[in-house]
């Protein structure tokens, strides 16, 4: 793909972000998800118009290119963020198994706008008995047994 092209999805994510300056939707962060050389989902965030912290960009732009496309799969799609992904984000590009990652912004960029992405990104790399929400593991053994389910079932649809 050209760069031209890759440089006009990136301006509609950005433009995404932009609109939700203007509307009040959300935060200035957009996402386009394309495939084939052609849009197939654009969103801005829309956190604190839907009470949802999940709703970021990129998250919202996957979930419609996954209706649209009708797949869990976005093998062959390429994402535009406004931003640099923040770790939600970034494991859902990776679970949705887009390809390409393109973003504009970057995590220290949008510190200084006062998000705190890095700190997730702080956060993930620490030991668990050193992080802010120390998790507390309970009953490994009756979790893993359904996970051996899993493993013997036969007809199980891997994603």
């Amino acid at each position: 793909m050209s760069t031209e092209n890759k440089e006009k999805f990136m301006l509609a994510a950005i433009r995404k972000a932009d609109e939700n300056i203007i509307t009040g939707k959300g935060g200035p962060f957009g996402a386009v998800v394309v495939k084939d050389g052609e849009i197939v989902a654009a969103f801005g965030n829309c956190v604190t118009s839907t009470n949802d912290p999940t709703a970021h960009a990129e998250i919202v732009a996957i979930r419609e290119a996954c209706k649209v496309l009708e797949t869990f799969d976005l093998t062959g799609c390429e994402i535009y963020a406004s931003c640099e992904p923040c770790p939600m984000c970034l494991g859902a590009i990776m679970w949705a198994r887009i390809d390409k990652l393109y973003f504009a912004a970057d995590r220290l960029d949008a510190s200084r706008a006062g998000f705190d992405d890095e700190l997730f990104y702080s956060e993930i790399a620490l030991p668990y008995h050193q992080r802010s929400i120390k998790p507390i593991q309970l009953l490994q053994k009756e979790a893993n047994i359904v996970f051996n389910k899993w493993n013997n079932t036969p007809d199980k649809m891997v994603y």
